[in-house]
């Protein structure tokens, strides 16, 4: 099993098991604290071979740079892999939408996918303050 693309992004979609992708991001600007982010989504393409039958958890979790947890990004389902016959590998696309991200601080965040309590990906993540431009003389 193998996690080809794992990002935080404005939108995505499986478009006939095309993953589609729209605003890929890794900061956040906000101007004052505590802040939050509407809305984005977590877009996943995972790859697996004949070794991946069986069933999996998928866990994703906002971890902040203390190593906490952020609420509500901790989310875990299940999945079972039966590989077709006739293929070598196969792959699958996980849009996962995240509401109203909430932030008390600035600073390093990372958002961890793990499949079967082993990380997989960390797509990092950072929230920094921006300062007002003075108003032009």
């Amino acid at each position: 099993m193998e996690i080809q693309v794992a990002t935080l992004c404005d939108a995505a979609t499986d478009y006939s098991a095309k993953l589609c992708i729209l605003g890929a991001f890794d900061t956040i600007g906000v101007a004052k604290l505590p802040a939050e982010h509407p809305h984005c989504s977590v877009a996943l393409r995972i790859v697996f071979t004949d070794e991946d039958a069986g069933k999996h958890k998928l866990t994703i979790r906002m971890i902040d740079e203390d190593g906490r947890v952020v609420k509500p990004v901790e989310i875990e389902t299940q999945f079972e892999v039966r590989m077709p016959d006739n293929l070598f590998f196969f792959s699958r696309n996980i849009v996962i939408g995240l509401q109203r991200l909430k932030f008390e601080r600035t600073g390093q965040y990372s958002i961890d996918v793990a499949i079967d309590e082993h990380i997989m990906a960390r797509i990092p993540l950072q929230i920094v303050e921006m300062k007002k431009k003075p108003p032009a003389q």
